[in-house]
């Protein structure tokens, strides 16, 4: 590596190039609960597109293998680099180059985080709606990851906002796709092809997103449901009901406990009622008008007791923004409360029911405590395991994901396939399928060197 060193440090400065014992621990991993941590033989911080073509030059002339990273908050492993290989960080490359107000477009670079973006959008009365629950990840992160969160109900992903993007391919040329509109029957679409590949295709290096406007005035609702199967039911009448919640989300009477004892919150819900529920649902509306929100709430009181709620508790502002800063932080209440694994898979609305209960038998038969919580609006369910024996603790992931899948669902929702998910990516997908995004990353990236062992294995 000292001649890749060399030439590294000629492209972006010998002070942006890491090495050795000068690599923190922290650029060899993310979150993942799955995936042991491999320190890289060097780091490179680039400040600018040209830097980060450099840097693929070499790596792409010295057969070295290339891990792209944001913040490092992802869960599946995707940053985690390989030995012997090289991590390009866009911390240095972090700027909002522009806020289009009357186009309500933003233009950002890879390492802006989404608490930075959402701060520059707030004074111009826009936001960019997709909130995965970790404000310090960053847009290239997300955009590698496709991203959801708590508003894909009514927002979408990543890929329903990313418009265009810059993006740097194995071979050091730089490409753009997109642009500021939102069709286009102009060839291939190059930009949802990039978006949630997991750095696997190409590094973006800028990109152009779609802002909405900022409504004004929010409302939550909290309704206990003394069954699971009540909950599930609720939820396609709930999005079909004509009021187009931000916010719908299931929580188990265990993630409810684990979320508010954590963040020390007392929702005013009776203790005789906690001691009924069997699972919770979490609704929250927005508008221009709070005349408008609150003839909505009202509504959706009266939906959610013909839907069979035990009762429904308005929230107020602080709460409300308490229990969903909570519920966002969700994985971390699990992680500190010992869960081995969290599981993100996605399933129809309509059968919900029908996996909740598929997982609660393999729960049983594994002896593994299983609860959760999750975007219910979409179908995007969280699950935090606990079983600390290694060999029931893969059969449970396996035999879950399976269900996931017969259920016509996937495998993930929003957190990505990298290393953690590759052996039930290839195990449960189309092989045909597979073998087609095969040959895609081979046009993309013709020697592998673009985070090899993701996706793939």
């Amino acid at each position: 590596m000292t001649d890749v060193r060399t030439a590294l440090a000629e492209v972006v400065g010998a002070e942006h190039v890491l090495s050795g014992d000068a690599v923190p621990p922290d650029y060899g991993r993310d979150e993942s609960l799955g995936v042991a941590g491999v320190r890289p033989d060097a780091v490179v911080l680039p400040a600018h597109t040209e830097q980060v073509a450099g840097v693929l030059r070499v790596a792409s002339a010295h057969g070295v293998p290339v891990t792209a990273r944001g913040a490092g908050t992802g869960l599946s492993g995707a940053a985690v680099p390989c030995a012997g290989g090289l991590v390009v960080s866009f911390e240095r490359m972090n700027r909002v180059l522009e806020i289009d107000a009357d186009g309500q477009v933003a233009v950002v670079q890879p390492g802006v985080t989404l608490g930075e973006l959402d701060r520059a959008t707030a004074g111009k009365d826009l936001v960019y709606p997709i909130f995965p629950g970790e404000d310090g990840a960053t847009l290239g992160g997300t955009i590698a990851t496709n991203a959801g969160g708590m508003h894909a109900v009514k927002e979408g992903v990543t890929r329903h906002h990313v418009l265009g993007l810059e993006a740097v391919l194995a071979t050091g040329e730089v490409i753009r796709t997109g642009g500021r509109y939102v069709k286009t029957s102009t060839g291939y679409d190059l930009t949802q092809l990039i978006v949630g590949s997991e750095g696997t295709l190409a590094l973006v290096t800028e990109a152009t997103l779609r802002l909405r406007p900022r409504l004004a005035h929010r409302a939550g609702v909290l309704a206990p449901f003394a069954r699971v199967e009540a909950v599930t039911a609720a939820v396609p009448r709930l999005t079909g009901g004509g009021l187009d919640p931000l916010v719908l989300e299931y929580v188990d009477v265990l993630a409810m406990a684990a979320i508010t004892q954590n963040a020390g919150l007392d929702l005013g819900v009776p203790q005789e009622v906690r001691d009924t529920a069997g699972a919770y649902l979490l609704v929250v509306l927005e508008n221009r008008s709070a005349e408008r929100l609150e003839e909505d709430v009202r509504a959706l009181g009266g939906q959610l007791a013909d839907l069979g709620a035990a009762d429904v508790y308005v929230l107020a502002d602080g709460p409300l923004r308490k229990l969903v800063t909570a519920r966002e932080k969700a994985f971390w209440a699990a992680r500190s409360a010992g869960a081995d694994a969290i599981v993100d898979a996605v399933v129809p609305r309509a059968v919900l029911a029908g996996f909740f209960t598929a997982v609660q038998r393999i729960g049983a038969r594994r002896g593994a405590l299983i609860g959760g919580c999750g975007h219910a609006g979409d179908g995007n369910v969280h699950l935090s395991v606990f079983q600390p024996d290694a060999d029931a603790l893969a059969r449970v992931m396996d035999e879950i994901l399976a269900a996931a899948v017969e259920c016509g669902g996937a495998i993930s929702g929003e957190h990505g396939i990298g290393r953690e998910k590759s052996r039930h990516f290839r195990a449960l997908e189309d092989p045909v399928k597979v073998e087609l995004m095969r040959r895609i990353k081979t046009s993309f990236d013709p020697d592998g060197i673009l985070n090899p062992g993701v996706l793939f294995g």
